[in-house]
């Protein structure tokens, strides 16, 4: 029987995505990635291949707030994501939703991120 797995459907929207999505120093790939528990976001230079700023809900300061993978922690972690951006010297980013849909929690991130002054 040829059944498509969800974890493959889902590694190959990353895929297509990622062909599209590309970092740079002067527009950073803003990646962001939620598990069941936790959120994740990185400004990615794909040319140097670093990453210029990182945060999670892991982070002892956000951690003491106690920030869930929901919209709430979402929005929360998209204003700290942007502060943190600002002083690294990040201001404009690419979009990348790593294959999930733009609905929700990951719009919810974005929006705040766009709120916070972070151009994409």
């Amino acid at each position: 029987m040829n059944t498509i797995k969800k974890a493959d459907l889902l590694q190959k929207r990353r895929w297509r995505i990622r062909k599209k999505v590309v970092g740079t120093a002067a527009r950073p790939r803003l990646s962001v990635k939620f598990s069941t528990k936790h959120i994740y976001a990185q400004a990615i230079d794909d040319a140097a291949g670093s990453t210029l700023v990182f945060i999670s809900s892991l982070d002892p300061a956000l951690r003491k707030e106690g920030l869930k993978a929901n919209l709430a922690g979402a929005k929360r972690l998209g204003e700290a994501f942007v502060a943190k951006a600002k002083s690294a010297g990040v201001s404009a980013v690419v979009f990348d939703r790593s294959g999930a849909r733009y609905h929700g929690k990951v719009k919810s991130f974005a929006e705040a991120a766009r709120e916070g002054g972070l151009v994409f």
